[in-house]
């Protein structure tokens, strides 16, 4: 069954819990600026990468993303790596396939493919021009196109200009394409637009879903409503809460403040088609949740 044959089911899909906390728990290197990109840079941390992608899907997760959150040119250039970044992105896609492959499981499970914003994903001053926008997403996004992924996941995203440009070069692929943005305590997206803003330029461009991301669990509840308002009753939405705060040495400090319990008491509820888990969640996260969800 394809990716949106599953869409059009009644029942909820689970995505995957944070690949690049969850790295950083199990003892791999996460520092700025490639953070979870280290882990594609030795046999080692690659090993370790496709166990955790195991261990989701075991989990229940239906849809894995793979780690290239930071596997383009831009974030691998202070490295010295901008040249790896089609090696790279490849890498991360076919440790994704071999983990589906060695889960064995009976059920469709799904690999999708995420980039999120060319800077800081909570700097939305921070956006380059439309120009360098199209140029440079182009890329990322044929590169993923290329590896085979089974969907896009735009992710993270802190204004609707350029979830705008990727969402165009996206769907221009043919795969069925996934924008969550990155909201403030207040619901609006960081750069202050509205969720209603972001669903009227987005939803004619023929996006599959839409929702929010990385913020609190409580936190999410006004944006998906404002959301399910904007997209009507039956659009698909997706969401998925964060744990722990962000750190300008190491990208991500995890905490213990949200048990999975305690989380999926929250996310099991929100009104979404796709549900999982962003920065600080767990394997454990997201077996709790397949659990509130039957």
């Amino acid at each position: 069954m394809t990716f949106l044959n599953l869409l059009s089911q009644p029942s909820k899909l689970i995505l995957d819990g944070a690949t690049g906390t969850e790295l950083n728990r199990r003892g791999v290197d996460t520092g700025l600026p490639l953070w979870s990109a280290n882990a594609l840079l030795t046999d080692r941390d690659s090993k370790i990468l496709q166990q955790i992608h195991e261990d989701y899907l075991r989990a229940g997760a239906d849809i894995i993303t793979t780690n290239t959150f930071r596997t383009h040119r831009r974030a691998l250039a202070p490295s010295g790596n901008a040249s790896r970044a089609l090696e790279l992105t490849s890498r991360a896609v076919t440790i994704a396939r071999g983990a589906i492959i060695n889960s064995k499981s009976e059920a469709s499970k799904f690999i999708a493919g995420s980039i999120s914003t060319l800077e800081d994903c909570y700097r939305p001053d921070l956006v380059p021009s439309d120009e360098e926008l199209r140029a440079e997403h182009a890329e990322r996004i044929d590169h993923l196109a290329q590896c085979g992924v089974d969907l896009i996941l735009i992710e993270t995203i802190n204004t609707i200009r350029e979830a705008a440009v990727m969402a165009k070069l996206a769907v221009a692929t043919g795969l069925p394409l996934v924008v969550s943005f990155v909201c403030n305590r207040e619901g609006r997206i960081l750069s202050g637009e509205t969720l209603t803003e972001a669903a009227n330029q987005l939803l004619p461009l023929d996006v599959s879903a839409l929702g929010v991301n990385c913020g609190p669990t409580a936190d999410l509840v006004k944006p998906l409503a404002e959301l399910r308002q904007a997209c009507g009753a039956a659009f698909p939405l997706i969401a998925y809460g964060n744990i722990g705060y962000a750190d300008d040495e190491v990208g991500w400090i995890n905490t213990d403040s949200e048990d999975p319990k305690n989380y999926c008491e929250h996310a099991a509820h929100w009104d979404v088609k796709i549900v999982g888990g962003c920065c600080g969640t767990t394997p454990e996260h997201i077996r709790q949740l397949k659990l509130a969800l039957k």
